[in-house]
């Protein structure tokens, strides 16, 4: 068997071992087959064709994702930062300071220099012009590598109504970039204290909701990027998801050692915490048609490995089997003259 399989199926073969652990049977024979005896079985259940599916519920919490940090560009007192869970959107103010506004820009590529008259060309330029396009500044603006003189006075236009020094200029202090609008998360910084370059003030998001799951590396190969997955949200509401980020470095937490998950849900949850517990089904393996019986169906055999006691008519015999997948409270199994219908000996209810 699979490690997940033998994670997942330990405990029910262990139920397994004690129905039987007062009466151990004797194999006999190539095929594991012994002598047709008199019915000794306290009941029966069928042998079915299906599909099995085994499954782990995990703990998680609902969360957004692409938190990160956000550090300031200039030294002075913090005059006005974003509340926690306010949504800053492209030309608008993370933070002032000595007010003066560092402004949120979206884009890919963070301010690495002074941008101004005279630089080199480079695509941080163009991403500059690009978002002064889009919040309404330089009509005769083209929008491309080269910090232009249009490029100047599109930047005073827009540094004269952010309230900053019309020197035509930008840099750190002035702009973050960023991918996308954000949320955020946690101001650490206040009304009143004091902010240095890259001391972090503010810690944002994306805007996306997803449950993310530090996962026991054990239960590693339950998580396949792409496997599909159940969720238990707040409040009791049940949501569909996908794995979409399986993570590649273990990290210690709790005598435990764990990857990072995250699920994508299908669609938005109704909860607006911004932190939840939440619970994840996760699915291990799917065995499709494969014959299978209830777990207390199974006998543990003397020599080793298992048995079902078959039962036919008037009499039983014990037939060794091949275990496979787990799901739910029934197993694979597999074993010579084996077929669906047939009925096999289990413990009485």
């Amino acid at each position: 068997m699979r490690r997940p399989l033998a994670i997942a199926g330990a405990a029910l073969l262990a139920v397994a071992a004690a129905w039987t652990a007062l009466t151990v049977l004797n194999q006999s024979g190539g095929t594991g087959a012994a002598a047709p005896s008199k019915p000794s079985v306290p009941a029966t259940a069928e042998i079915t064709r299906q599909d099995l599916v085994d499954t782990k519920t995990v703990s998680g919490a609902l969360t957004y994702s692409g938190e990160r940090d956000l550090a300031a560009g200039s030294r002075g007192t913090v005059t006005r930062v974003a509340a926690e869970g306010a949504v800053i959107r492209r030309g608008r103010p993370l933070i002032r300071i000595d007010r003066k506004p560092l402004v949120l820009m979206y884009g890919k590529l963070p301010l690495y220099r002074t941008l101004r008259s005279g630089m080199s060309d480079g695509p941080d330029v163009e991403q500059l012009e690009r978002n002064l396009k889009a919040l309404g500044y330089g009509d005769d603006l083209t929008v491309d590598d080269h910090f232009s003189y249009a490029t100047r006075l599109a930047v005073k236009e827009w540094q004269d109504d952010v309230g900053l020094s019309e020197t035509g200029e930008v840099d750190a202090a002035q702009v973050t970039f960023l991918p996308s609008a954000v949320r955020v998360t946690e101001a650490k910084a206040a009304v009143g204290g004091k902010a240095g370059p890259g001391q972090t003030v503010l810690t944002v998001s994306e805007l996306r909701r997803l449950v993310h799951v530090d996962l026991d590396t054990g239960d590693q190969a339950l998580a396949k990027k792409g496997a599909k997955v159940s969720v238990e949200l707040p409040g009791g509401e049940q949501a569909a998801g996908k794995i979409s980020e399986v993570g590649t470095v273990a990290k210690s937490q709790d005598d435990s050692t764990t990857i990072d998950v995250d699920i994508t849900l299908n669609k938005p949850p109704k909860s607006k915490l911004d932190q939840a517990p939440v619970e994840v089904e996760l699915v291990s393996e799917r065995r499709k048609n494969v014959l299978s019986v209830p777990v207390e169906a199974l006998l543990a055999l003397r020599e080793g490995g298992f048995g079902v006691e078959v039962v036919e008519g008037g009499a039983t015999r014990v037939v060794e089997v091949k275990v496979g997948g787990f799901g739910g409270s029934r197993v694979e199994i597999s074993g010579a003259g084996l077929a669906e219908g047939m009925k096999v000996g289990v413990p009485a209810t």
